[in-house]
């Protein structure tokens, strides 16, 4: 799809499409999955709805199947790490920047090669608004790099949205000019009688009749806490061969990178964990769970959560990142520390009607949460500012 569309302006320079008086709004993604694709098709799409000229710039795995209508969508090679492309990357954003009223870039790395291309904040310069969607995490080097890359998001932007309050606080630390926590609406609502392909494997076979039903739904990843999960799994089961506690079976649906090594634990410790790997009938599955536990050890504003709480099931969720702003009252938060959560769930398997309370507030919760209005509004606030 072609980018040589020359813009015109209006007379406080504002950039103007030729003869239509829209606006042209870039929307800027490097590689992204799950939550962080959605947010980035929402955010395009409301603002070609709302009569805008959007161009969305993402590499083409992410760009594959994904609904930005009424927006465009242009490839843009951004991997997750620095490379030779970044320059060509660099160079085609100021380019496009140019022509833009305001560019909307979304991650740590998108944001520095928006950053780059445009420039120093000063008069007359494209509207830079970078979402801040993860935090770093890996070894030294790892963090180094994305604190450098942080600095230069701070010192750049007009706005920083970030989708946790620590994630706010570190671009303030970083005297960033103004920062916002990010409005993440709640996903669309599945309905159970979609049908899912693979079809979905009968409820007895994801949890035996005679255990109460425990589930996760998760990447396989270490931010997942995946470790936590089967050491509290472990306290658990000493709990049930004491007689403290009901048989459970605690279902993990998803794939990824920890599955083998957790599966080889799960055999020898004999866990009652039963790794389902990736699942399309996740919605399905929280509604039957008895209690919907996250273990991550860090996490922006988990669409899991939102859905979990939509199901109307028990929550228990580690009150890491975001969380708590998703969860909104709905779950029971506790730290990151496998004896937290084993007490939590212990607590929600053996009390049915502490099970039946979390419930409650799990149901309640769903009418705090953001939709897209709410997007809708930040959005405008966010990418059509003149200051």
């Amino acid at each position: 799809m072609s980018t040589s569309a020359v813009s015109g302006s209006n007379e406080a320079g504002t950039p103007l499409v030729p003869g239509t008086g829209r606006l042209r709004i870039l929307q800027v993604s490097g590689s992204a999955a799950g939550g962080v694709r959605a947010h980035l098709a929402d955010c395009a799409r409301i603002l070609a709805s709302d009569g805008h000229d959007v161009i969305v710039e993402a590499p083409a795995s992410v760009l594959d199947g994904l609904d930005v209508a009424p927006a465009r969508a242009e490839p843009l090679e951004i991997g997750p790490r620095p490379s030779l492309g970044d320059t060509l990357a660099v160079a085609r954003l100021r380019r496009l920047g140019r022509r833009a009223h305001a560019v909307h870039a979304h991650g740590l790395r998108a944001g520095a090669l928006a950053a780059l291309a445009l420039g120093r904040r000063r008069r007359g310069r494209t509207r830079l608004v970078v979402t801040l969607h993860n935090l770093t995490v890996g070894g030294r080097l790892t963090t180094l790099v994305g604190e450098r890359l942080e600095r230069l998001i701070a010192s750049r932007a007009d706005l920083v949205l970030a989708v946790s309050p620590d994630l706010a606080e570190r671009a303030r630390d970083l005297s960033a000019p103004r920062v916002e926590l990010a409005v993440i609406p709640a996903a669309a609502q599945q309905s159970r009688s979609e049908p899912a392909s693979p079809a979905p494997a009968a409820l007895e076979d994801v949890w035996p009749q005679d255990s109460a039903r425990v589930l996760t739904v998760a990447r396989l990843a270490p931010q997942k806490g995946l470790p936590l999960l089967l050491d509290a799994a472990a306290i658990l089961a000493r709990d049930v061969e004491a007689g403290h506690l009901p048989a459970f079976t605690w279902a993990v649906a998803g794939d990824g990178p920890g599955k083998a090594e957790a599966a080889e634990r799960i055999a020898a410790e004999r866990l009652p964990v039963s790794l389902l790997g990736r699942r399309t009938d996740a919605t399905g599955l929280m509604e039957d769970a008895d209690v919907v536990v996250q273990t991550s050890l860090w996490e922006g504003q988990p669409l899991t959560i939102q859905e979990a709480l939509r199901s109307g099931t028990a929550i228990v969720a580690t009150d890491v990142g975001g969380t708590a702003v998703t969860a909104r009252g709905g779950a029971v938060l506790v730290a990151p520390q496998a004896q937290a959560i084993a007490e939590a769930l212990g607590t929600l398997l053996s009390d049915p009607e502490a099970r039946s309370r979390a419930a409650e507030r799990a149901h309640e919760a769903v009418g705090r949460l953001p939709g897209l209005e709410d997007l809708a509004v930040q959005l405008r606030q966010a990418a059509l500012a003149q200051d």
